[in-house]
């Protein structure tokens, strides 16, 4: 131990005497690292458990104010802040003073962390104790930092407009940055959770949506040891037995496993083995907990933030994902669903077996969606996949077929087809692991509430709202909001018309000027269900975008009006067969009333679909909107 780490042996007794101290707070706040090595924990037989563990104490010099001591993390960014300091200068030179906070509080949150610490202490491994004990902690210094962050920034909210958005982006994208830091090397489900809040660009700022960005892409990578390992345990035999050549390496690898290149023994078939990383069995209870414990921290301090809702989804959802049978079930059952449908492009790879962590299928590869370079220099009509990515999903939402409610980049690829006229390539969608089933009644609600979003039939919207979501009168303009990804007025009015870079950047400021704390609010308060169906609608938006197609949103939504209306039609000839034959004049008028409505609607989307192929044909502009 180099001499200048002094050693320490602490008691229990010693701790809880430290509280009273400022050394603890100080530590948060990063002026030392407190405990860098805690390597036993102890019992003695017939007495009170008693904490014995070493720390090694890295010295730094001690600011010689609070104020000095977070200067480095409130570095302004804009030239003129009216009072506050000018661009490059930080709170040490400026006039901002500590906001007091209560004894209570900052015991609560020194408290929790003992308390975390000391139900992991019971562990029998000691290299587990001092991993949760690391992981705990690097959750909790960060979330410190980040309230700490909030609370100076929020004083300063009754400055001037544009000076205050400076403020706010730079604390969001500093507690980004920092969360993101977490997330990495805590790995497992906060990588899970990373990829779900870097989607969720309807209810979180910019700038954390963008930070948590290469989360969907980056992640970690288990050894082969512990994959061969975890292969003997669950199957009782070693990979050899099961196949002639397993690679070392993964071809990819996401937040709850990895993807390696097999050979199978018996036949020699070439396959892609989808193993889960194995420490998820030993940290998905700790980071589940340290998940929900987070959200209720935050719920504590800012009671208007309620975020708890998503800690609940994910405690709901997770054990869904871990369940690699399930996933294969899933997948065969969409795969029959969708090879019904001749015409359908959608490839969704054949499941050979399965367990509980380990999932063997064929072997079908592709290109990410947004690769617009394969798309161009292959041939392949960015219209024409956005449409097919369109049909597919919502054929998932309003169709006879489970939800898939996790279509990210990453799960959704795409080859060409030379084996088909039209369209000349296939998507393939991986990753069945999480899918809900949407009840028929919601279903139909949900279809009437688009196509009065489609009429900009705005009392029909806030009825179906209702209907749907138990939305009221005062909550809707925000609701409208969320489920379309516009502002209230062309939610209400063009909601097909293409979103505007202007319009993108007035959301955002939006939330920061009360929005977000509404819509946590509201999103609070809905059905688990029509989460998913948010969450896989901005998917699916952000999918499109990001193809930068000729049309824009508009020949979506005319494949979304059609599924709408053959939804509605649906539910009235049920409704008319429910009274009696079909056939009685009074039901027959009915149908008849009820076919003209369907028939009306998909002419005119028909024509209008043909209008726009043949002005692209024509190489005119595309339409701005319907």
């Amino acid at each position: 131990m180099p001499k200048h780490f002094p050693s320490h042996q602490y008691t229990i007794e010693r701790i809880m005497r430290s509280l009273q101290q400022p050394i603890l707070p100080r530590c948060l706040r990063g002026s030392q690292q407190l405990f860098t090595h805690l390597p036993a924990y102890t019992t003695n037989s017939g007495k009170s458990p008693s904490w014995t563990f070493s720390a090694q104490r890295a010295y730094h010099p001690r600011p010689s104010s609070y104020e000095t001591a977070v200067s480095k993390d409130f570095t302004l960014e804009r030239p003129t802040l009216s009072s506050l300091p000018s661009s490059g200068s930080t709170l040490k030179d400026s006039t901002w003073k500590k906001v007091p906070v209560s004894k209570g509080k900052r015991r609560g949150v020194i408290l929790a962390i003992l308390a975390i610490g000391s139900m992991w202490a019971i562990s029998d491994d000691a290299k587990h104790r001092y991993m949760a004990v690391k992981r705990t902690l690097r959750v909790f210094y960060a979330l410190v930092r980040c309230l700490r962050d909030y609370q100076y920034t929020l004083r300063f909210k009754a400055q001037d407009g544009h000076e205050w958005q400076a403020v706010l982006k730079a604390c969001h994208k500093r507690c980004a940055e920092r969360t993101l830091e977490v997330l990495e090397q805590n790995g497992s489900i906060f990588i899970k959770l990373g990829q779900h809040l870097s989607s969720m660009n309807y209810l979180l700022p910019e700038e954390w949506t963008k930070t948590f960005v290469p989360l969907q892409d980056h992640c970690p990578v288990s050894s082969y040891d512990s994959i061969a390992a975890m292969v003997l345990k669950d199957t009782g035999s070693p990979l050899d037995e099961h196949f002639d050549h397993f690679a070392k390496t993964p071809i990819g690898a996401a937040s709850l496993a990895q993807v390696h290149l097999a050979t199978m023994k018996a036949t020699g078939q070439t396959v892609a083995v989808k193993v889960q990383h194995p420490a998820l069995e030993e940290w998905v209870p700790l980071d589940l907990f340290l998940t929900r414990t987070t959200f209720s921290i935050v719920k504590f301090f800012f009671p208007e933030y309620d975020l708890e809702w998503l800690s609940n989804e994910m405690e709901s959802s997770l054990p869904l994902e871990l369940d690699f049978a399930l996933e294969g079930n899933n997948a065969l059952h969409t795969k029959e669903y969708f090879y019904k449908m001749h015409d359908s492009p959608l490839v969704v790879p054949d499941v050979i077996w399965g367990m509980k962590r380990i999932l063997v299928m064929e072997n079908v590869s592709g290109h990410r969606t947004d690769d617009l370079r394969y798309l161009d220099s292959n041939g392949i009509d960015r219209d024409e996949v956005s449409a097919a990515l369109a049909r597919i999903f919502n054929e998932m939402i309003f169709g006879d077929t489970p939800l898939h409610c996790d279509p990210h980049g990453g799960n959704i690829a795409i080859r060409k087809n030379n084996d088909r006229r039209k369209p000349n390539f296939d998507i393939i969608l991986y990753d069945h692991g999480l899918y809900r089933d949407i009840p028929k009644q919601l279903r139909r609600d949900y279809a009437k509430l688009w196509l009065a979003v489609i009429d900009a039939d705005e009392i029909g919207m806030r009825k179906y709202a209702y209907d749907v979501a138990g939305i009221t009168d005062d909550q809707f303009p925000l609701f409208a909001s969320a489920i379309t990804g516009r502002d209230y007025i062309n939610a209400t009015n063009s909601v097909v018309s293409k979103r505007l870079d202007q319009e993108k950047e007035e959301i955002s400021s939006a939330m920061g000027e009360g929005m977000l704390q509404e819509l946590v609010q509201l999103l609070g308060k809905v059905p688990r269900i029509i989460l998913l169906i948010l969450k896989t609608n901005d998917l699916t938006r952000s999918l499109d975008e990001n193809l930068h197609t000729r049309e824009g949103p508009v020949r979506n939504f005319m494949i979304l009006a059609r599924y709408c209306s053959k939804t509605v039609l649906q539910e009235q000839v049920e409704i008319i067969s429910q009274n009696g034959s079909i056939w009685w004049p009074s039901n027959l008028l009915r149908l008849v009333g009820a076919w003209t409505s369907f028939m009306r609607v998909e002419v005119k989307l028909s024509v209008y679909e043909y209008y726009i192929s043949f002005r692209r044909f024509a190489r005119l502009s595309p339409i701005a909107s319907i």
